[in-house]
Formats: C-alpha cells, sequence, structure tokens
C-alpha cells in the first residue's frame, strides 16, 4: 500500500509541476462542430492545455450501465481549464471480510472522498495538449492515450500530456496529445447473463471508442490530422489498445476511414477470458445485486440503476479487487460478449479477427512483483498450486497448474525480480507468484500474441521490448508501471527515456520507430530473428525473445485451460 501512496502523491507532484505556471494574454480557443461547442483553455510553456471536453451524454440516471451515447446538441462555450471529473474508481474492496482494505475501501467511497479526488459518474471527457501556435491547417499526427489501472482505476487527471508534447517539440516531431476517461470497475465492465442481454458488456470498451469517434470528427480542428492517429497505453490500457483493434472482430472503421493507423502497447495484450455470463462474471454480479439490496427485485439490473450512486459504487467494490490477494485474478475486465468483443482475445488473434495495424508491445522486466505483495501466507509450493486453482484458473485441472509452477523451480534462477540470486524474496514464494503472474499476465503471453500475429498476418510490422532500468530497485526490480514515471513522463532524463521518446514519435510520424531515431540502434522487427529491444538506463541491447521457453510452450498448448 505504501508504494501506491507514494506514487500516486509523486503523480500528483508531477502534474502540479507541470500546471501552467503563467497564461498567455489571449486563452487558445477552438470551435467544434460535432457536437458544436467553442472549448476555452489555457496554455504554458510552448503547450496549450484543454481539460475535460465532454465526448458523450453523462452516463447517469437511466444511462447507467448502458452504452455511451453521443452528444447531439449543442455544448455552448466550454472552459476546459480545470480539472477533468476522473470516473468512480474501485481503490479498495468494501468487502467486510477483508480487513482492513474494506475499512479503507468504504472511506475511499464516501461522498466526501469522492469529492476530494474529484470522481463522479459524469466523467466521460477527453483532455488535449497541442503545440502552442498550433492551426487547424497543421495536420500533425494525433497520439491517443488510454490509461491503466487494472480495470478498476485510473483517470486522464493522473496522465498530463504536457511533458510529452515538449519533448515531441524538442525532438522536432511535435504531436497532438489526447487523454480519454472511461468507466472502470463496475460502473463499466460490470459482467453477468443479465448485462449481456441488456446490451451492457463492456462499456469502458464502448466509451474508448465513442472518444476515438469524437477525435476522428473533432481532432482536426485543434490542428490533428485523423488520418494519423496512433493509439497507446498502458497495462489495463494497453490491454484496451489490442482490444481497441479486435472490436467488432477488428473492424475499426467509422465513417469509411480507419479511427487509427497503429498501436503501442506498454504492458499487456491479449488476456484470455471467460464470456460475460460465464461462471465468474455471474459470481460477480450476483455479488454486486445481493450487496445493493437487489436480490428480490423483479428486474435487478433495473435496481442497480436505480439506487443511489453511493450504495451503487459500494456493491460495485464489494467484489475482490486488484489491490489485495487476489491481484490480476480480475473482477471486472473486457469479456467476450458475442458482439463487441465477439471471442476470447486469444481466438481472435489466431482467427486474424483484428485491425492490420503495425504496432508496438513490450514488459517491463519484472511485471508480477507489484502483484505478489499480498500473498505472503503462500510460503510452499502447495499453497501457491491451491491458490493459482482456487483464486486465478477455475477451468485448469491441478494437474495442469503442478506443470506451470514446476517451470519456476528455484526463486534464485526463476524469481522475479530477475536476474538478482537470493536476493529479495520477500517472503518463500515471493519470487515465484511474482514471475509466474508475470509471465501468464504480461511478459510470455505477448509472445504468445506476437508468434501468432506473425503467422496470420505476416506482413505487418511488430516490434517488441523489455524495459530493465530500474533494475536493482529493492523487492520490486523493474516493476509494472514504472515505465509511467520513465517514458509517460521522462522523469530520468536518460537514455531510456530519451530514446524510447524517439522511437515512439518516429512510430506516431512514420509508422517505423528506426525512421528518425538519428544515432540510436536500429531495433530490429520482431519477425526478424525474435528479437526484443532491451532498455537500460544508460544503453540499449538486443535480447532474443526466447527466455522462459517452458513456460511459452505451456502457455500455447494449455491456453483454452488459462481464462480469467
Amino acid at each position: 500500500m505504501k508504494f501506491y501512496t507514494v506514487l500516486a502523491l509523486l503523480l500528483s507532484a508531477i502534474s502540479a509541476v507541470a500546471a501552467p505556471a503563467e497564461k498567455r494574454a489571449s486563452a487558445p480557443t477552438v470551435t467544434i462542430a460535432q457536437p458544436a461547442a467553442t472549448i476555452i483553455g489555457s496554455s504554458s510553456n510552448k503547450v496549450d492545455s484543454f481539460n475535460g471536453i465532454p465526448f458523450a451524454q453523462p452516463p447517469t440516471g437511466s444511462l447507467r450501465l448502458k452504452p455511451p451515447k453521443a452528444i447531439t446538441s449543442s455544448l455552448g462555450t466550454v472552459k476546459a481549464t480545470g480539472i477533468a471529473k476522473a470516473c468512480p474508481q474501485f481503490y479498495f474492496t468494501t468487502d467486510e471480510s477483508s480487513i482492513p482494505t474494506s475499512a479503507l475501501g468504504l472511506l475511499a467511497n464516501t461522498p466526501l472522498f469522492q469529492a476530494v479526488t474529484n470522481a463522479g459518474e459524469d466523467c466521460l471527457t477527453v483532455s488535449i495538449r497541442r503545440p502552442s501556435g498550433v492551426t487547424a491547417s497543421s495536420k500533425l499526427p494525433v497520439l491517443v492515450w488510454i490509461y491503466g489501472g487494472g480495470f478498476e482505476l485510473g483517470s486522464t487527471q493522473t496522465y498530463d500530456g504536457t511533458s510529452l508534447v515538449q519533448s515531441s517539440i524538442d525532438l522536432n516531431m511535435p504531436i497532438i496529445f489526447v487523454a480519454m476517461n472511461y468507466r472502470v470497475g463496475g460502473f463499466g465492465f460490470m459482467p453477468g447473463s443479465q448485462i449481456l442481454k441488456d446490451g451492457a458488456a463492456n462499456l469502458g470498451l464502448l466509451d474508448q471508442r465513442l472518444a476515438l469517434e469524437w477525435v476522428a470528427d473533432n481532432i482536426a480542428a485543434f490542428g490533428g490530422d485523423p488520418s494519423k492517429v496512433t493509439i497507446w497505453g498502458e497495462s489495463a490500457g494497453s490491454i484496451s489498445v489490442f482490444d481497441q483493434m479486435a472490436l467488432y472482430d477488428g473492424d475499426n472503421t467509422y465513417n469509411g476511414s480507419p479511427l487509427f493507423r497503429a498501436g503501442i502497447m506498454n504492458s499487456g495484450s491479449i488476456v484470455p477470458a471467460d464470456p460475460v455470463d460465464g461462471t465468474k462474471g455471474q459470481q460477480v454480479y450476483d455479488a454486486v445485486v445481493k450487496q445493493a439490496g437487489c436480490s428480490t427485485a423483479s428486474d435487478t439490473l433495473e435496481c442497480l440503476r436505480g439506487v443511489d450512486y453511493t450504495k451503487f459504487l459500494n456493491a460495485a467494490n464489494s467484489v475482490p479487487g486488484i489491490l489485495g490477494y487476489s491481484s490480476v485474478a480480475l473482477s471486472y475486465l473486457p469479456r467476450p460478449d458475442g458482439k463487441v468483443l465477439t471471442q476470447s482475445p486469444d481466438l481472435l488473434v489466431n482467427a486474424g479477427k483484428y485491425a492490420s495495424v503495425p504496432f508496438i508491445v513490450g514488459d517491463q522486466e519484472d511485471e508480477g512483483t507489484l502483484f505478489a505483495l499480498f500473498q505472503n501466507n503462500i510460503t510452499t509450493t502447495a499453497q501457491l498450486v491451491d491458490y493459482l486453482k482456487n483464486i486465478f484458473f477455475l477451468d485448469a485441472s491441478r494437474e495442469q497448474i503442478e506443470e506451470l509452477v514446476a517451470a519456476y523451480p528455484d526463486t534464485t534462477t526463476n524469481g522475479s525480480p530477475f536476474r538478482t540470486g537470493i536476493f529479495n524474496n520477500w517472503y518463500p514464494q515471493y519470487k515465484r507468484i511474482a514471475a509466474i503472474l508475470g509471465d501468464l499476465t504480461f511478459t510470455i503471453t505477448r509472445r504468445v500474441f506476437l508468434s501468432a500475429a506473425s503467422k496470420v498476418k505476416p506482413d505487418v510490422p511488430t516490434w517488441s521490448y523489455l524495459s530493465s532500468y530500474d533494475y536493482g530497485t529493492p523487492i520490486l526490480g523493474t516493476f509494472h508501471g514504472s515505465d509511467i514515471l520513465q517514458v509517460f513522463y521522462g522523469i530520468l532524463p536518460n537514455y531510456a527515456s530519451k530514446s524510447i521518446h524517439t522511437y515512439y514519435f518516429s512510430f506516431v510520424y512514420d509508422l517505423d520507430p528506426n525512421s528518425r531515431a538519428g544515432s540510436y540502434m536500429e531495433w530490429p522487427r520482431w519477425s526478424e530473428g525474435q528479437m526484443l529491444m532491451q532498455f537500460f538506463s544508460n544503453r540499449g541491447t538486443l535480447l532474443a525473445d526466447d527466455f522462459r521457453k517452458d513456460t511459452f510452450d505451456f502457455l500455447v498448448e494449455n491456453t483454452a485451460s488459462f481464462y480469467i
């Protein structure tokens, strides 16, 4: 918990530093047509900012747990200078059996705390950063950010793109940056047969899609080129990038044109998942209904729509959350619904049912360390097998899970933080759990994705990486989310930060990270030898993407048994 508190405070401080220090004499103003509005922003340090521009009708009242609806009436004048409201957050479970996290969860959901954190249901907005002086004729490439947070947390508040735009200007590759809010937790990813029947599945993904349609309609007025949009995300945002590629079996068009032409995925790609109305999804729905007092209602979904905001928030957050023992066995995540996300992502990849756009995908070296902090009661191999069987993989046999665990026989050589020998094993099974969760959720799953993609779409360029720039951080190593500090914000102006910005902006401009990389080393396509770019704080090098091959082979052969 301390780590997340410190990280949140640090990011808040960063945002404060990035806030406008002095305003220009006249505020930047943009007029858009769909919907009609005059958007007034602010300007500082050669960057214009526009915060909290609505792109959908408020998903409140009868629109709670409904697909987002576009705004059809004029917005008039929008003063886009404040802090954009966050969607309702799932910080900690409110399940009273989980102490002390339940007390923290209930506190976080109080109206006072929600007001302090500026969260609420009327939250579907985009925020934009652009170089000052840009006009509608500039036609700059557009980088659209989708935040992470385990599909339970996150908002545009934490991701001020000012430093990214400043970096793009310094590198002579100026971009337009857009960040979107989308519903998370039970507001955006409620599962269950009732949800499926109502057509209310995967609402967070539909929020993202509507935001991309808003960008297509309006970004030209801000100086962007709607035909040169790259979508980029981290963690759940990275998974969302692939999901946007796979929505509607790969149809990413709107009004006859692609909504995006490329994708960047930081820590996340395919997440094999059971259907919306599967066993685990139904358990989540039923638990929320019971907690909300809707069990006896003739229409439980309409009952959930009708309860007051705080009551629904507490009920939606009463299931296991990511910041706890269940870790990345998520209660809320994109699940196949037969229409929006037609099949499990692994099946969509193997069938080639995703948009044929170039992409970059990669991981932090120690993806699983954060997610293994809460399981210190697991001290034996048998307990670890029980944990994975009972919490994560209900369809896998015990023998299959034992085979998976056996692929990580020794924490000194197979444990994460990797390459640290006997050190950093916080509790007896810590490094083993961290390695398994990191590989299954991110690192080895990425290779499964790339391997399938190279077969079904061999002509689509792909690049991949492994980040090791925080090697030596006690217990955590190069942990999940550390690229937010290093890459998104560029806190340390070292080789990793500078080179990745250069590669990424080159990719945004030319669909090739090498096109404007200058003196930085050539980053080969993954299909050309299956090599990763490995980023250190002071250098880059190439790494063969063949480590932990036994885990990779096992997952390829047993994917269907390891759905979340």
